[in-house]
Parts: C-alpha cells; sequence; structure tokens
C-alpha cells in the first residue's frame, strides 16, 4: 500500500478567509446611488470616511464619488469638493435662480423723523439750529440714516466761524412723498386740521409752517423759528 502525501496547510489562506467579507459589495452603481443619497440628504458637505462609515462593508466610497461627479457634469447640480468634504451644490452659472427680492419696510425712529421734517421746513438747515428746535441733540447716527435713504443731502455752508454744514431734502423725499417741492408740505392749520398738532397758536409770530418764501433767493438765511411744538420731547 502506497504512502499518500499529506496535503500542505497554509495559515496565510486562513488569513484571508477571515478577512474576506461575509457578503459582496453592492456594484458600483448602487454604490454610486447610496452616496447621492447621503449628501442629498446632508446639509453640510460629508467626507470619504464619514460615507465609508455609513455604506455597507466593502464599497468604495472614493470611487463612487468620481464616477458620480461625471454624472453630474452639465447639470443644474453639481458634485463639488469641498475641503476634503464632498457636496452637492447649485450649478454656479444658475445661482441667480435661488435670489429672490424682498422689500424690507424701515421704520424711521422718533428722533429721524423730527429732525426730517426740521430739514423739510427749515432748510437749508444746520445740525446746531436743528437741536436748537428739538432741544436735544441730534445724534450722528440719525443724520447717516437719513443721507442713507437719500432723504436729505448736503447743502452750502454757512459763510459763519466754523463754516458749517447745511442740509436740505432731496428729490427722492419730494418724490417719495408726492410732493413738486418743499412749499407742498402742510402747514400749521392742516397739521392740526389732521390732528397732528394740539389746538393751539404757534408761539411767536414767526412764519407759519411750511412758508418757504425767499428760500432760493437767500439760500443762507436763518431758518425760521416758532415751530417747536412739532418736536416737543
Amino acid at each position: 500500500m502506497s504512502d499518500m502525501p499529506e496535503e500542505q496547510h497554509d495559515p496565510a489562506q486562513d488569513e484571508a478567509a477571515a478577512e474576506r467579507p461575509l457578503f459582496a459589495a453592492p456594484p458600483i452603481g448602487e454604490q454610486e446611488r447610496m452616496v447621492e443619497a447621503i449628501l442629498f440628504a446632508s446639509a453640510e458637505p460629508v467626507t470619504v470616511a464619514e460615507l465609508a462609515a455609513r455604506m455597507p462593508h466593502g464599497c468604495d466610497p472614493a470611487e463612487a464619488l468620481v464616477h458620480l461627479q461625471k454624472r453630474y457634469q452639465g447639470r443644474g447640480v453639481q458634485l463639488l469638493r469641498v475641503g476634503d468634504a464632498w457636496a452637492l451644490r447649485t450649478a454656479p452659472d444658475l445661482g441667480f435662480l435661488m435670489s429672490q427680492e424682498r422689500v424690507e419696510t424701515r421704520k424711521l425712529s422718533r428722533a429721524a423723523i423730527e429732525t426730517l421734517a426740521i430739514i423739510a421746513y427749515h432748510q437749508p438747515v444746520t445740525r446746531a439750529e436743528i437741536e436748537e428746535i428739538r432741544g436735544v441733540a441730534v445724534s450722528r447716527g440719525t443724520i447717516d440714516q437719513l443721507i442713507e435713504l437719500e432723504w436729505i443731502r448736503f447743502g452750502r455752508r454757512r459763510m459763519t466761524p466754523g463754516r458749517p454744514v447745511t442740509y436740505l431734502v432731496t428729490r427722492e423725499f419730494l418724490d417719495h412723498f408726492g410732493l413738486e417741492s418743499a412749499r407742498d408740505l402742510p402747514g400749521l392749520a392742516e397739521l392740526r386740521a389732521a390732528g397732528l398738532l394740539d389746538n393751539r397758536p404757534p408761539p411767536g409770530d414767526g412764519p407759519a409752517l411750511g412758508d418757504t418764501s425767499g428760500e432760493d433767493d437767500d439760500p443762507d438765511a436763518q431758518p425760521p423759528r416758532g415751530q417747536n411744538e412739532l418736536f416737543d420731547d
């Protein structure tokens, strides 16, 4: 009876068998769908390591990303690399479709309304004169806000010590309130009739509110007095 050679056992084969997954990895096309679903549902870019942790064992998310990026070329949505992560983003040339214009109503403060009214009725008027009429200081922010709205502008400087700048209302201000000129601003009687003023006589004997006669002829004339009741604190 002849001796049969004994079969040699290779330990390396045991290690390979132990590392072999119990289930085969999904096809690359299915892996692309998995990557696409994860990226679509994520608000933040996702790294390859994070994709691998979510996908079945044996998947290659890096390879799936390469295929997926080619598939999205020329589409409205593109697969972009953001640092060491990946994200689905709108194509740059279509970004204008995502913008939305909205009109936001900005409410003026009481200080801004009073300052604007003083400038409208007493123009050209300096900041010191505005403060004298209001009885309180005018903050730089109030003036800046009205200039930003393009409702007031700088006028000529006064030929007085310090050469203070004056302020005037703009064409945009007149257009916004439907006025042809500052002379069309309502007077004291109209404001009282509308219930915007107390029914009391104006202090002093100064010109009536809205009387701007002579402004254009003498822009350096002192602003009329007697309108403090409009702007009491």
